[in-house]
C-alpha cells in the first residue's frame, strides 16, 4: 500500500478543480483505497483531491514586490520600458489607443497565476432562501446585484445564512481592477425592486416552493376543514363504509354554537396562563440568522399536571364532560374558526416584521405565506405563539378528548369499566403525549420551529388536526365497540413498546450528541465530519436508517389502531395519513440536509442507504 504524503491537519495548497489555481487548504482525511485526500478550503468547502493536485506551502514562491504584473518590463526599479517587448505596442511614432492598451493589460492580467484567494461577492438578500453547497452558500441568481466589496472578511453563521454568494477566482492584486471588467461580462441586470430590498421575493426569483406552491397551498386550506368534518361524521355512522359516503351533512347553523366557542376560548386562555407561570427551566433555542438565540421556558409537563388537577376537580364538582362528546362537531368548528382567525392575525402582523425575523420558507406570495407562515418566531413580548401552540392547547387537548371518549363509551354502552380496546388506545396515546411534554426541549430542534413560519399550516395542524383527528380511534370505539382478548392485547402492547423504544432511544441519542458530541458515553459512535463544523452520526440508531425516530413513530401509530379491529378502515386513517406525512417530511429533511452538508451528506447516504424502512425505503 503506497504511503501517504500529507498528514491530517496539515496546511497545504490544493488545486481548484478545472483550473490551474491553488488555494490554501487543510487536510481532513485520506482514503487509502481511492488514494484521495479530503480537504477543506478557507471558505468551508470540502472536496476530494488527488495527491498530484496538492502541493506543500513551501513550493510556492512568495512575491516580495508590490507590482501588479509579472512582465519583466514592469518590474519595480525598471524606469524605462522597451517598446519592442510589448506585444500590443504599435510601430514607433504611433501611440496606442486607450482601448488597445486596455485590451493588452487585461490579457496580461488574466494570465497571472500568482497567489490567489476565494473572494465572495456578497449579494443583497432576496427573502430567506438559501442555496448551499458543502455547508456554504454558493448559488448566484441572475437577477441578484452584487455589492461593490472586495478583499473584505466574510463570515457566515454556522447554522444558516440568508446571503447568496459566488466565488471570484482572481489574482490577489488584480481583484479591484478586474471587478469592474467582470461586471461588463455578466448579463445586464436591473435594479432590485423595493419588495426585494425589504425581504420579499419577486416573481423572477427562483424559489423551492413546497406543497405545490400557491395553488397547492390554497387547495389544502380549502379542503382540510371539510375533510375533517367528513371523517368525524363517518365515525358517527352506524356503518361507516364507503358505500355510505358521503354521510348526511348537518346544517351550518347546527354546527355553530357561541357557548361552545366560549368554552374553547376558556381552554386556550387556561393553557396560556399555565404557560406563563414562572416555573420550569429556561433554555436557549437554535441560533437564528443573526446569531441570536431566543429563550424558552420549559413547563409543558407542569401545565399537563395542572390541567389534570383542574379536570379532576371539575369532574368531582359535577361538571359533565359528556357535553364535549355531544358537541364534538361544534368544538371542531370552534377550533377551526379560531385557527383561521389566528392565521389572519399572524399574516397581518408579519407584514411589519423585520427581514431578519422572516421564515426561511417564506416566499413573498401572499397565499403561500399565509399557509406556510411568513414570520419565523412571532412573539408578544416573551410569549412565543408558535412554540406555545406546538405542544399546549392541541396536544394536551388530545388527552382530554380521549378521556371524554372513554367516559362516553361507559355511559352509552352501559359499562361499569371501559373496554380493553379503549384502555389500550388511551394508555398508548397518553404515554406519547407525556413523553413529548417531558422531553419538551427536543421540539426546539425540529423543522417546525427552526424552518417553517407560523401560519395556517401549523395553526390548523396544532389546534384542530391534532386533537380532533389523532383521537379518531377513541371516537370510533364509542360507537363501534371491539372486544380484544388479553393474548392479542399483549401482542399489541409489545408492538407499542417496540416502537416506543426505537422512537425514544433514537431521539435521545440524537439530542445527547447535539448537546455534547465529546461525551464519553458516545465515544463508540462513528461520525462523518461536515464543513459546518458539525458531524453526522453513521452508527447506532442513526446508522440503521436515516430517520429511526420516524420508524418508531409509525410502529406506534399502527399499535394505536389495532385495538379497533379490522371491521372498517376508518381507524387506520391515522396510520395511512402519518405514513404519507413522514415520507413527505423525510423528503423535506433530505432536501435541506443535502444543501447544508453537501458532499458529507452524500457520503452519509452511501453509508446509510435506507431512509425510514430498512431494506424497503
Amino acid at each position: 500500500m503506497p504511503s501517504r504524503k500529507f498528514a491530517d491537519g496539515e496546511l497545504v495548497r490544493g488545486r481548484w478543480p478545472g483550473s490551474s489555481l491553488y488555494f490554501e487548504v487543510e487536510i481532513l482525511s485520506h482514503d487509502s483505497s481511492s488514494q484521495l485526500y479530503t480537504v477543506k478550503y478557507k471558505d468551508g468547502t470540502e472536496l476530494e483531491l488527488k495527491e498530484s493536485d496538492i502541493k506543500p506551502l513551501t513550493s510556492f514562491r512568495q512575491r516580495k514586490s508590490g507590482s501588479t504584473s509579472s512582465s519583466p518590463s514592469r518590474r519595480r526599479g525598471s524606469r524605462s520600458r522597451s517598446r519592442s517587448r510589448s506585444p500590443g505596442r504599435l510601430p514607433k511614432g504611433s501611440r496606442r489607443s486607450a482601448s488597445a492598451s486596455h485590451q493588452a493589460s487585461v490579457k496580461e492580467m488574466r494570465k497571472e497565476v500568482l497567489e490567489v484567494k476565494l473572494t465572495p461577492l456578497v449579494l443583497k438578500p432576496f427573502g430567506n432562501s438559501i442555496s448551499r453547497y458543502n455547508g456554504e452558500p454558493e448559488h448566484l441568481e441572475r437577477n441578484d446585484i452584487p455589492l461593490k466589496s472586495t478583499q473584505e472578511k466574510f463570515h457566515l453563521p454556522q447554522e444558516s445564512s440568508y446571503v447568496s454568494t459566488q466565488y471570484s477566482l482572481r489574482p490577489r492584486r488584480e481583484e479591484i481592477k478586474l471587478t469592474e471588467i467582470d461586471s461588463k461580462e455578466e448579463k445586464i441586470v436591473t435594479k432590485a425592486p423595493p419588495l426585494a430590498r425589504t425581504g420579499e421575493v419577486t416573481g423572477t426569483r427562483t424559489k423551492d416552493w413546497e406543497f405545490g406552491g400557491a395553488p397547492g397551498a390554497f387547495l389544502i386550506m380549502l379542503g382540510l376543514p371539510p375533510f375533517l368534518f367528513l371523517l368525524l361524521l363517518m365515525c358517527q355512522q352506524r356503518e361507516p363504509s364507503l358505500l355510505n359516503f358521503p354521510p348526511p351533512l348537518p346544517a351550518l347553523r347546527d354546527l355553530w354554537e357561541t357557548r361552545v366557542f366560549g368554552v374553547y376560548l376558556l381552554w386556550f386562555l387556561l393553557q396560556t396562563l399555565f404557560h406563563l407561570l414562572p416555573v420550569g427551566k429556561v433554555v436557549e433555542g437554535m441560533p437564528l440568522a443573526d446569531g441570536r438565540r431566543l429563550k424558552y421556558r420549559l413547563n409543558g409537563f407542569c401545565a399537563f399536571i395542572l390541567t389534570s388537577a383542574v379536570v379532576g376537580a371539575s369532574v368531582f364538582w359535577g361538571v359533565e364532560l359528556h357535553y364535549v362528546y355531544r358537541h364534538f362537531l361544534q368544538f371542531a368548528l370552534a377550533a377551526t374558526v379560531f385557527s383561521v382567525a389566528l392565521s389572519v392575525y399572524l399574516s397581518v402582523r408579519a407584514r411589519k416584521a423585520p427581514r431578519e425575523e422572516l421564515s426561511p420558507a417564506s416566499s413573498g406570495n401572499a397565499i403561500y405565506d399565509f399557509f406556510i407562515g411568513r414570520e419565523l418566531n412571532p412573539r408578544i413580548g416573551t410569549f412565543d405563539l408558535k412554540y406555545f401552540c406546538e405542544l399546549r392547547p392541541g396536544l394536551i387537548g388530545w388527552v382530554l378528548v380521549n378521556l371524554v371518549m372513554l367516559l362516553a363509551e361507559m355511559k352509552l354502552q352501559n359499562r361499569a369499566t371501559p373496554s380493553l380496546a379503549m384502555i389500550l388506545v388511551n394508555s398508548f396515546q397518553l404515554l406519547y403525549v407525556v413523553d413529548a411534554l417531558w422531553n419538551e426541549e427536543a421540539v426546539l430542534t425540529t423543522m417546525d420551529i427552526i424552518h417553517d413560519g407560523f401560519g395556517f399550516m401549523l395553526a390548523f395542524g396544532d389546534l384542530v388536526w391534532v386533537p380532533f383527528v389523532y383521537s379518531l380511534q377513541a371516537f370510533y370505539l364509542v360507537g363501534h365497540p371491539n372486544e380484544v382478548s388479553w393474548p392479542v392485547a399483549s401482542l399489541i402492547i409489545a408492538l407499542k413498546l417496540c416502537g416506543y423504544v426505537i422512537f425514544r432511544c433514537a431521539n435521545s441519542q440524537k439530542n445527547a450528541f447535539r448537546k455534547n458530541p465529546t461525551d464519553p458515553k458516545l465515544a463508540h459512535l462513528k461520525t462523518i465530519h461536515t464543513s459546518t463544523g458539525k458531524s453526522l452520526l453513521v452508527s447506532g440508531w442513526w446508522g440503521f436508517v436515516r430517520h429511526p425516530n420516524y420508524l418508531g413513530d409509525l410502529v406506534m401509530a399502527l399499535a394505536w389502531s389495532l385495538p379497533c379491529g379490522f371491521n372498517h378502515i376508518l381507524p387506520y386513517f391515522y396510520v395511512i395519513y402519518f405514513t404519507l406525512l413522514l415520507i413527505h417530511r423525510e423528503a423535506r429533511d433530505e432536501h435541506q440536509c443535502r444543501k447544508k452538508y453537501g458532499l458529507a451528506w452524500e457520503k452519509y447516504c452511501r453509508r446509510v442507504p435506507y431512509r425510514i424502512f430498512p431494506y424497503i425505503y
